[in-house]
């Protein structure tokens, strides 16, 4: 897809100089906000670096210059390179499958018959959050955006639908999980809170949340979210002959490289480059199942790095905000800034600060899992003094910073899905803001709730 195509817009940056601008914000951040550091020890529960609560100190400025800032780049692409390969592999695996022509099957058994709109939506929408819920789907989405989108536009909906039925209900899956690895699970072991506590609440907001977001993206769907132009039927004439054997063997394929990775992850701590190496044997095999040959299934995989390209960039243009950030020595003093102030406040007004500054704090620190380990050791004891439950303060940290990923630009999953998908991101917003804060308010009332009825 040609560049120009997938981002147009007259009244916000493209996509890329949007999060240069953010790289050179956060160059000049370190030349105005004071280093300063936590003493970190290695969680053997966790195999983390966390934070040493009461243990910060300032250090010596060092303001970052141009060279500096300009080296943050390469830094961040090299820093984000187990995603890339992700990004890369995964997306290289689906083009694959599409040109054996086993998606072309797949879809248009979907759309056959009769127009499954009203049933398309929950369901992808259901399936992306439960990948959420269970591992933190995101950088994998990048690579399945083109499928979407063409599944999207099967039905008649625009791009922005396919990001919200797809990266948008993973995200709020993520955010309000009883179970995420990458957020429940690290947060609760830096705070001291017995493994996976609390899930029935987590699930009972969870199903609230979905509810609300399913409703949202399917009443955007009716009234904004079509195609302008009339929908096209399914050209199956022009899709590579296959089998219907040989579609539901390639499909089957790419469930069993999903499974075996969630299997990968619970029972033996599997991680982006075990995904990596799971979906280049997919694509292989796909390749040869549907007859590509081995010449076709290289050169699918070639055509797949190419369309991933853009996004890759994104994402390592991402990381390089937060190793400026990182490099000036100022993430720690943001944070301590950001919530020391909120002893002096009632418990209420702090749990509800709590939730506040872990959404700000996720947008220099995109991380879900690296936001934990940093705040979590510091707003545990600040509960303890507070009389607030350590529970509460990780939900605080749960929908704060989950639910942020809906929006920040320094999120490189949301702005490579974006772009993979052709979705501007002033269009994504228009839908997403207000979505954002209805769930936001919703982590409000259940943060409350867990602080009425003491959940622990």
């Amino acid at each position: 897809m040609p560049e120009s195509t997938i981002y147009n817009s007259p009244r916000l940056p493209h996509p890329l100089a949007l999060l240069a601008a953010c790289i050179v914000v956060a160059g000049v951040l370190t030349h105005v906000v004071p280093a300063g550091q936590y003493e970190r020890r290695e969680d053997t529960a966790t195999g983390r670096e966390m934070v040493v609560p009461g243990t910060y100190t300032r250090l010596e400025s060092k303001p970052l210059g141009p060279l500096a800032i300009a080296l943050a780049v390469p830094k961040g692409i090299i820093d984000a390179a187990d995603v890339l390969a992700v990004v890369f592999l995964v997306g290289g695996a689906f083009v694959v499958v599409e040109r054996t022509g086993a998606l072309h099957v797949a879809l248009a058994a979907l759309v056959a018959r009769r127009r499954r709109e009203a049933l398309a939506i929950p369901i992808v929408c259901l399936a992306f959050a439960a990948g959420g819920a269970f591992e933190n789907m995101q950088e994998e989405i990048i690579g399945l955006t083109p499928v979407l989108a063409l599944l999207a536009g099967r039905l008649g909906f625009n791009a922005v639908t396919a990001v919200a039925m797809s990266f948008g209900a993973a995200a709020v899956g993520s955010a309000f999980s009883p179970v995420n690895p990458f957020q429940v699970a690290i947060a609760q072991q830096a705070s001291g809170v017995p493994l996976f506590s609390g899930a029935l609440f987590r699930t009972a907001v969870l199903l609230l949340a979905l509810a609300v977001w399913i409703a949202g993206t399917m009443r955007f769907a009716k009234r904004g979210g079509r195609i302008a132009t009339t929908r096209a039927e399914p050209d199956d004439a022009a899709a590579p002959s296959l089998s219907k054997s040989s579609s539901a063997l390639i499909l089957l394929l790419v469930l069993l490289g999903f499974a075996a990775f969630i299997l990968g992850l619970t029972r033996h701590g599997w991680g982006f480059n075990e995904l990596s190496a799971v979906f280049l044997v997919i694509g292989i095999l796909a390749g040869l199942a549907g007859r590509l040959g081995v010449n076709g299934t290289a050169d699918a995989y070639v055509q797949g790095f190419r369309d991933m390209a853009y996004a890759a960039l994104l994402i390592g243009f991402a990381r390089a905000i937060f190793v400026a950030l990182d490099e000036g020595r100022i993430i720690d003093t943001i944070v301590h800034g950001m919530f020391t102030p909120l002893a002096g406040f009632p418990r209420a007004v702090a749990a509800l600060g709590m939730l506040a500054g872990q959404a700000i704090v996720h947008v220099p620190v995109p991380s879900v899992s690296g936001q934990a380990v940093l705040t979590m050791p510091i707003l545990a004891p600040l509960s303890d003094l507070l009389g607030i439950s350590r529970q509460v303060a990780v939900l605080a940290y749960q929908y704060g910073a989950g639910l942020c990923e809906l929006l920040t630009p320094t999120n490189g999953a949301l702005m490579a899905v974006l772009a993979a998908s052709g979705a501007r991101y002033e269009e994504w917003m228009k839908f997403a803001v207000g979505m954002w804060a209805m769930l936001m308010a919703l982590g409000a009332i259940a943060v409350l709730t867990a602080m009425a009825i003491g959940l622990t």
